[in-house]
């Protein structure tokens, strides 16, 4: 396919086609309420910036709003995993929304 010059007047951006951004769903959109959820899946993470994450702050906010009391408690389903409740993030979600 041939190269189609620009014009002098014609800004090099125009001649660029747009592109949409893409739209990123998150894990936690998919899942019903009697899922669990992992930590890694709840809040970004700086290793993994392009997964979108439903809560919007960091893991150690997580924990300590946990550790007060004021964000749901984990279930801890083995040894080495914890997890919260789908349902229960998405009521304290619509909970921060109405506040």
């Amino acid at each position: 396919m041939p190269h189609k010059p620009t014009s002098p007047k014609t800004p090099i951006a125009s001649s660029i086609p747009a592109q949409k951004a893409p739209i990123l769903h998150s894990v936690f959109d998919a899942l019903p309420n009697s899922a669990f959820i992992r930590e890694s899946q709840l809040v970004q993470s700086p290793k993994r910036p392009e997964t979108p994450a439903p809560l919007p702050f960091s893991a150690p906010t997580l924990w300590r709003m946990t550790k007060a009391g004021t964000f749901p408690k984990p279930v801890k389903l083995s040894e080495r995993v914890t997890a919260w409740k789908v349902g229960d993030v998405r009521a304290w979600i619509e909970a921060q929304s109405a506040a």
